[in-house]
């Protein structure tokens, strides 16, 4: 069992975190920081650690979480998880039809936009859709002009705050 803290000297806890579950027989490792940021806890979860915790916890609740981890569960500190809950359920449901904000935009030009987001260029969204490259020009200046927006930069910012696309995919 280790605890780390994110901001540590001469490695970071993300870092010491990879390091110590590389090892032949690696720890559980505990983030316990007073840095709740969520890129913090994702990059802690994604370089293995079992638990991420605010220094703010009460001496007994530490315990328990050291017990919690050492018998092989995750555990994220209550504020933590409440927040990453909230986002998750504001996040539209990838079920749910097209995004308000979004209804105005054709099939196809939904189609564009998601590979705009996906950072696609003109060309290659032509040859994925198998259209001429100035018609996939014309969508994205549709695109553009139904949101009100300036640019493929927002259009991008656009494809991920409404949730049409979401990292990862």
């Amino acid at each position: 069992m280790a605890l780390v803290d994110i901001q540590m000297p001469r490695m970071d806890g993300v870092e010491a975190t990879r390091h110590l579950v590389g090892l032949q027989s690696p720890p559980r490792v505990v983030v316990l920081t007073t840095f709740d940021r969520n890129e913090y806890v994702y990059e802690s979860m994604r370089a293995g650690a079992s638990g991420f915790l605010l220094k703010d916890v009460r001496r007994g609740q530490l315990t328990d979480a050291i017990r919690t981890v050492i018998s092989g569960e995750t555990l994220l500190a209550p504020a933590i998880t409440r927040r990453l809950i909230e986002q998750f359920c504001r996040r539209p449901s990838p079920s749910t039809s097209t995004p308000p904000e979004l209804r105005e935009l054709t099939a196809r030009e939904l189609e564009v936009l998601a590979l705009l987001g996906r950072g696609l260029s003109n060309a290659d969204i032509a040859a994925r859709l198998v259209v001429a490259e100035t018609t996939v020009k014309t969508h994205v200046a549709h695109i553009l002009t139904k949101l009100e927006l300036r640019d493929r930069a927002q259009a991008v910012v656009a494809a991920y705050e409404t949730g049409l696309i979401t990292p990862g995919e």
